[in-house]
C-alpha cells in the first residue's frame, strides 16, 4: 500500500512537471531548438533507443561508476576500520584528508589526464576519489563510536583483533558506512558524468557533449533526464544492499 501510494505520488509530481514545463514554453514561445519541449525530449528518447545509443552509453558510464566506486568502498571501509582503531595514525592522516576532501576530482582532472591519457581510466579515477572520502570519513567516525561494551566483552572472551574487527566493529560500524555509500553513490555518480565530459568518448556524459555540438538540445535534456534516472536507481540498489546487510545480521531497518 505505501509502495502504491509512492508510485501514484511520484507520478503526479512528474506530471505536474511537465505540465509547467510546456507551460513555460508556450507562455514564453520558446523555440524547439532552444528549449525542447517534453514532446520533442520523448522523440529524442526514441531515436536513442532505436539506434542503440541509449543502452550503449548507459552500459558504459554504469561499468565505469561500478569500477571506480567498489574499488573506492572496499579500500575506504578497510583503511577506515583500521585507522579507527589507531587513534594517534589517523590523528596524523586527518588534517590531509580534511585538506583534499574538499577539492573536487575535476580539479585532478589535467594530472590524471596526462598520467593515464583519455578513455575509461581517467573517468574511473575520478570515480574513487570522489567515492572515497565521503566512506572513509564515515567509516572512522562510525569505528569511534562503537560502544566500548562490546569490545571490552570480546576482549574477555579472547577475541583476536582481525576477528574483532570482522565480527563485532564492522558490523556495529555498518550504520555510518551505509550512510557513507549513500553519500559517495550521489557525488560519485556526478562527477563521473563530468569526467566524461572532459575526456571519455562514450557515456552520457559524453552523449550530452556529442548533442550539444550538433545543436540537438532535446538529445541533451534527454541525457540530462537519464543522468538523473539512473543516479536514482543507482541509490536504491545500495538501499536495497543495506537492507540485505541488515537483515543478515538481524538489524531492523529504519
Amino acid at each position: 500500500m505505501i509502495k502504491l501510494k509512492t508510485i501514484i505520488n511520484a507520478f503526479i509530481g512528474f506530471s505536474i512537471l511537465i505540465i509547467i514545463w510546456q507551460m513555460i514554453i508556450i507562455i514564453g514561445q520558446y523555440d524547439s531548438a532552444l528549449f525542447p519541449s517534453p514532446l520533442h525530449v520523448w522523440d529524442g528518447l526514441v531515436s536513442l533507443i532505436q539506434d542503440g545509443t541509449m543502452f550503449t552509453n548507459i552500459q558504459v558510464s554504469i561499468m565505469r561508476f561500478l569500477v571506480g566506486y567498489i574499488s573506492a568502498v572496499l579500500t575506504a571501509v578497510i583503511l577506515g576500520l583500521i585507522l579507527g582503531r589507531i587513534p594517534i595514525l589517523w590523528g596524523v592522516i586527518d588534517p590531509i584528508a580534511q585538506v583534499l576532501r574538499p577539492i573536487s576530482p575535476i580539479a585532478w582532472s589535467p594530472f590524471i589526464v596526462l598520467w593515464f591519457g583519455i578513455g575509461d581510466i581517467p573517468a574511473i579515477v575520478i570515480i574513487f576519489i570522489a567515492a572515497f572520502f565521503p566512506v572513509l570519513l564515515s567509516t572512522v567516525s562510525g569505528v569511534k563510536k562503537v560502544d566500548q561494551t562490546y569490545l571490552k566483552v570480546s576482549q574477555n572472551f579472547g577475541v583476536k583483533k582481525l576477528e574483532l574487527l570482522r565480527k563485532v566493529i564492522f558490523p556495529a560500524t555498518f550504520p555510518y558506512i551505509a550512510n557513507g555509500l549513500h553519500i559517495a553513490v550521489g557525488t560519485a555518480w556526478i562527477f563521473l558524468v563530468a569526467g566524461e565530459m572532459v575526456g571519455a568518448q562514450s557515456g552520457l556524459g559524453y552523449l550530452i557533449v556529442d548533442a550539444r555540438n550538433s545543436m540537438r538540445l532535446d538529445l541533451v535534456m534527454t541525457g540530462i533526464l537519464l543522468i538523473g534516472i539512473v543516479g536514482l536507481l543507482l541509490d536504491k540498489i545500495v538501499g536495497l544492499f543495506e537492507s540485505w546487510i541488515n537483515q543478515i545480521w538481524g538489524r531492523a531497518d529504519n
